[in-house]
This record gives structure tokens, C-alpha cells and sequence, in this order.
């Protein structure tokens, strides 16, 4: 069984900040990349960022310069550092995660159960 379980939503006033935290647990034999994804009242869920592995990083054009992705390959973490947040930043936050849990096993998608972000104007 593996699990991703997010933390540090909340809500936050227009310019202010945010750090979402997603560790995954369980059977993994190793993860590949990992990232953040959103989706808003009446939208598609939309891809924020992603990091690989080795720290290579993706970003959405709507939150780069204000949002960066670190992980901890040790802690099998994620982190998302959001700042200068605007309105329309306001989401469901999901972690996602590529891994294998065994090595003989392929790579499988997990998502972890998401976390409010609000942001008032």
C-alpha cells in the first residue's frame, strides 16, 4: 500500500504565503517524479509544478517566479513553496507521485488526497 498524504493548506490573504508538504509512505521501491497539480471550482485539474528525482524542475507559466517545488529524496517528500498568492490561486492542492514498488514492477501514478488553498482578496 502506498499512500501520499498532503499537508499546509489553509487560507491566506492576497500576497501572502503558503508551504505544502506531501510525504509518501508504504511499499515504494524507488519514486521518479513528483509534483503538484490543482483544480478550481469548475476546472480541469491543471499541473503547477514537478521536480525529478534529481532535481529537475517544471513549472506552470501562471505561478513561476512565485511558486517553487523542492523535494527530499530521504523523506520521500515534496514540498511546494507558494508566494505572492493571488485569488486565482485558490484551489484544491493534489501531490502526485510516480513509482515503482518493487523493481520488477512499472512505474504507477498516486495521488494524494489534496488540500484546500484559499486565498482571500
Amino acid at each position: 500500500q502506498v499512500q501520499l498524504v498532503e499537508s499546509g493548506g489553509g487560507l491566506v490573504q492576497a500576497g501572502g504565503s503558503l508551504r505544502l508538504s506531501c510525504a509518501a509512505s508504504g511499499s515504494i521501491y524507488n519514486i521518479g517524479v513528483m509534483g503538484w497539480y490543482r483544480q478550481a471550482p469548475g476546472k480541469q485539474r491543471e499541473l503547477v509544478a514537478i521536480i525529478s528525482n534529481g532535481g529537475t524542475t517544471t513549472y506552470a507559466d501562471s505561478v513561476k517566479g512565485r511558486f517553487t517545488i523542492a523535494r527530499d529524496n530521504a523523506k520521500n517528500t515534496v514540498y511546494l513553496q507558494m508566494n505572492s498568492l493571488r485569488p486565482e490561486d485558490a484551489a484544491v492542492y493534489y501531490c502526485k507521485a510516480n513509482l515503482r514498488i518493487r523493481s520488477t514492477t512499472g512505474w504507477s501514478d498516486y495521488w494524494g488526497q489534496g488540500t484546500q488553498v484559499t486565498v482571500s482578496s
